[in-house]
């Protein structure tokens, strides 16, 4: 069975989650997780949150260990109810390491702030550019969604340079690029 969770079922685990802290955490929604908690996508079958502050990153593990959740992949925290949280310290999307923490102002978009609990969503170039390193098919589908949702908020030469300064830094420069010509190609036969 696939689970998936949608943007109410995800702010309703966080929730809980607060309930059960005493200092302040911050989580940065990226992946299919953030274009669930924009609106773009109805649910998400994967939690993907980003935790800059690696303190915090600590402090959370140690309180959902205490709920009972266990290790569920090399980054995934899950229980019985067949959600895994993967939980990415720092400023790396799964291998893509962005160029500034999602904590510094502008790199990330206020979803709610519960007491103890801030919640973002990565902004929609470092969105895009850690969906196109992976570059599958799903990746692609989920950018282009992003792409038309907020087509007016979003320069595509801004992307392309803030793109390949990232790449740059990534062992596999060529082929990253090539998801990004490949990506251009799409959005030009889509008439954006």
């Amino acid at each position: 069975m696939i689970y998936r969770i949608d943007k109410q079922g995800l702010l309703d685990s966080l929730s809980v989650w607060n309930g059960f802290l005493k200092r302040k955490v911050h989580l940065v929604a990226c992946g299919g997780t953030a274009l669930t908690l924009l609106d773009i996508k109805a649910s998400t079958k994967d939690i993907d949150l980003l935790m800059p502050e690696t303190d915090e990153y600590n402090y959370l593990l140690k309180i959902l260990k205490d709920l009972g959740y266990k290790s569920a992949s090399g980054v995934g925290w899950a229980r019985d109810d067949g959600f895994t949280f993967d939980l990415f310290r720092g400023k790396s999307v799964h291998t893509t390491e962005l160029l500034e923490s999602p904590l510094v102002k502008g790199n990330n978009v206020p979803v709610k702030e519960f007491s103890y609990i801030y919640l973002g969503v990565l902004n929609y170039y470092d969105l895009l550019i850690s969906k196109l390193f992976r570059g599958t098919g799903v990746d692609m589908d989920d950018c282009m969604m992003l792409m038309k949702a907020k087509r007016t908020e979003i320069d595509i030469a801004r992307l392309s340079q803030r793109f390949k300064e990232t790449a740059s830094y990534d062992v596999s420069e060529d082929k990253v690029n090539n998801n990004l010509e490949h990506f251009i190609r799409l959005l030009k036969k889509e008439g954006i």
